[in-house]
């Protein structure tokens, strides 16, 4: 994509209504402004991240045997009735009365339309067990939405159902889930610690959040030193659908102690001592087991093996897909900008012309941008005509991975000048070195 050619509003001084850094360089780097309290559009920079975001978390709500589907924002009154959360649910669900004077609701999640679906279209246990998902738009109507993305009232949430004839199966499902977590939370480049947390308005007895590690973090935490560590979830030694190994293999691994403030055990951190750390986390998902809380009312029954009626037992998994945009830049960034990590970043590399009046570098830009098109990586070219100092301004603000800058003097001695924006280390290669480089 041509810089001349892009939509990229960039702001050069900080925003005085963003008071956390994500907040500060989401609308610094154009990636998003803001339409009413807590609700945002999203520019083509913000984007591309977020579309990258989704992808990966679809792909590891595949990898473990989800099935995708997509549910209305809009849900029926009447469906909350049936679970008895309609009226419990609090302000910050929005509720309004179309033109048949019907109840209606702008959905903060989807328990009880994802009850009601399977409910109408299963009826034996031989369509159990299943998890289906989806990645929708969530409205909550925060009292004080605050800190951009992190507590908005509009956003994007993947929410995963599972349906099992039993607490066993239930449990698995649980586990899969608590594994594709992990793993999706891997590939965006965080470090994400699995805690024991509330249920909430959700319901349940079993519950985990996972959460980023970040200095602006929402709330404090408290974790053994091993979580500090790097870890590997991509590839196991055992089958993670064989549910005696995947559930050892957890339960070995949350014996390393992981807290928020509301489920801290003190004996346990004095036991520990100095092996126990302590931050700020940004909570950026949330898997819950609730057994037949949504089924029994809503009267979601199928036919057992047996001939008897089986009442499912269900789980509900949530990841705030455009929080994590935020959640990456609070865990990711620098004095100069963001720096995101390869596998979320808007393009992969920002081009430089240092010149573009100087017919040999704009030859050498043009070059290199369309080689570096046609391997199929995602580059940004500024092609436009203002001064060095602005153009390598904006590249570390909006935080792409590598950095190429052409100039004349490097022209002239065959040479361009390579950055990765993560370290700030630079080298000078032949354009020929520099794309070998890039397309590895």
């Amino acid at each position: 994509m041509r810089a001349s050619r892009f939509f990229l509003p960039l702001i050069k001084e900080n925003p005085t209504e963003a008071q956390i850094v994500s907040h500060t360089l989401m609308l610094r780097a154009g990636m998003i402004r803001q339409q009413a309290a807590g609700i945002y559009a999203w520019l083509p920079l913000g984007l591309r991240v977020l579309k990258n975001i989704e992808r990966i978390v679809r792909e590891e709500q595949n990898r473990a045997g989800a099935l995708e589907v997509l549910m209305p924002t809009v849900q029926s009154a009447d469906l909350w009735r049936e679970s008895g959360r309609y009226d419990a649910y609090g302000p910050e669900m929005l509720r309004f009365r179309d033109r048949h004077d019907r109840e209606m609701l702008y959905g903060p999640t989807n328990e009880e339309m994802i009850t009601s679906i399977f409910r109408d279209n299963v009826a034996s246990y031989r369509d159990l067990p299943r998890n289906l998902y989806h990645i929708q738009w969530k409205f909550r109507d925060e009292v004080r939405p605050r800190f951009g993305l992190m507590r908005g009232r509009e956003f994007l949430m993947k929410d995963a159902y599972s349906f099992d004839l039993d607490q066993a199966g239930a449990r698995h499902s649980y586990n899969r889930m608590f594994l594709a977590y992990l793993r999706t939370f891997e590939r965006l480049g965080l470090k994400a610690i699995p805690m024991q947390a509330d249920t909430g308005p959700i319901g349940g007895d079993l519950s985990h959040e996972f959460i980023v590690m970040a200095p602006t973090g929402e709330s404090e935490v408290f974790f053994h030193r091993n979580w500090d560590q790097p870890r590997g979830y991509a590839d196991l030694s055992f089958d993670p659908d064989d549910a005696g190994a995947l559930d050892a293999w957890i339960k070995g691994l949350i014996t390393d102690y992981a807290a928020t403030d509301e489920k801290r055990d003190l004996p346990r951190e004095a036991e520990l001592g100095e092996a126990v750390l302590t931050g700020r986390g940004i909570e950026v998902g949330h898997i819950f087991y609730f057994g037949t809380k949504y089924s029994e009312p809503m009267n979601l029954r199928v036919q057992g093996p047996d001939g008897t009626t089986i009442i499912p037992h269900m789980g509900s998994y949530g990841v705030g897909v455009s929080r994590l945009a935020a959640a990456i830049i609070e865990a990711s960034h620098d004095a100069n900008g963001i720096v995101w990590p390869d596998a979320v970043a808007p393009f992969q590399v920002g081009l430089i012309n240092l010149r573009v009046d100087d017919a040999a570098c704009a030859s050498a830009a043009d070059d290199l941008y369309a080689k570096l098109q046609a391997a199929g990586i995602d580059t940004y070219y500024d092609d436009r005509d203002e001064r060095g100092g602005a153009k390598f301004a904006a590249m570390d603000l909006i935080g792409l991975p590598w950095q190429v800058t052409i100039g004349p003097k490097g022209i002239a001695a065959g040479v361009v000048e390579v950055k990765r924006r993560a370290t700030g280390d630079k080298q000078e290669l032949s354009l020929d070195a520099a794309l070998k480089l890039l397309t590895a």
